[in-house]
């Protein structure tokens, strides 16, 4: 997945960026962090990984999603003294031994390491994106996701306490005051259906299936209706909780 980088310098950056992403913004030397900007309604606008240099921010997102989510940052920005822009370096991943430069994927050891500089390329490979339940852009994250469901304090991608973020109260209800019934979880499949196809169980219901590699998927599953064998188009889906 091609990956763009946007760049925020000025002396409000931080408290500016801060108010806005699920997760606490970090300081120069403490590596990448994972985060999501929100609707005020709690649904998934875009998620990204953050890096502090010495004077700026550099966010880390998918190249697709870049310019609304910079779009989405100028309408924030009212008088705060934030320049927003593209940071012309490349995003590379790799694995094995980490290069001087690099850094560590905050989501799971198991996700490569990335380099910023000239360059650029790598992919995360869909098995192990599915055998850890990595959720990407545009496939399990979409404008209907609640990112709570999609695994984000797993993955380390919300902090709930940082204070105030767009959308936390939305957050910070599904997480203190309800069980989630709904999620994201690594299923098994056999067989193959296309990525969006709904799963059901006994005529009911249960979610749908999407990235799928070596025999298992990523699914969005009602957690009570999944307790026995499933059906997602052509494909057997069986969940073991």
């Amino acid at each position: 997945m091609t990956r763009t980088l946007i760049r925020l310098t000025g002396p409000d950056a931080h408290d500016f960026l801060d108010g806005l992403v699920t997760n606490r913004v970090p300081a120069p030397g403490e590596g990448l962090r994972y985060a999501a900007l929100l609707t005020p309604q709690g649904k998934f606008i875009a998620d990204f990984l953050l890096m502090a240099e010495e004077d700026a921010l550099v966010i880390d997102v998918d190249a697709g999603h870049a310019p609304p989510l910079a779009q989405r940052l100028s309408l924030y920005k009212l008088r705060a003294k934030v320049e927003i822009a593209e940071d012309p370096r490349g995003v590379t991943l790799g694995t094995g031994p980490m290069p001087e430069g690099s850094l560590a994927d905050p989501r799971h050891a198991a996700l490569p390491w990335r380099l910023y500089g000239e360059g650029g390329g790598g992919e995360i490979d869909d098995a192990l994106r599915v055998a850890h339940c990595i959720p990407q852009t545009g496939i399990e994250l979409t404008p209907d996701t609640y990112i709570l469901e999609a695994g984000f304090e797993r993955l380390h991608g919300v902090d709930f306490r940082k204070g105030c973020f767009v959308g936390q109260e939305i957050v910070a209800r599904m997480k203190h005051k309800t069980e989630l019934r709904k999620g994201l979880a690594t299923v098994e499949v056999d067989g193959s259906a296309p990525v969006g196809t709904g799963i059901t169980a006994d005529g009911k219901a249960v979610g749908t299936l999407y990235t799928q590699a070596e025999g298992r998927g990523i699914a969005h599953l009602r957690f009570d209706r999944a307790t026995g064998p499933m059906q997602a188009g052509d494909a057997a889906v069986t969940w073991r909780g």
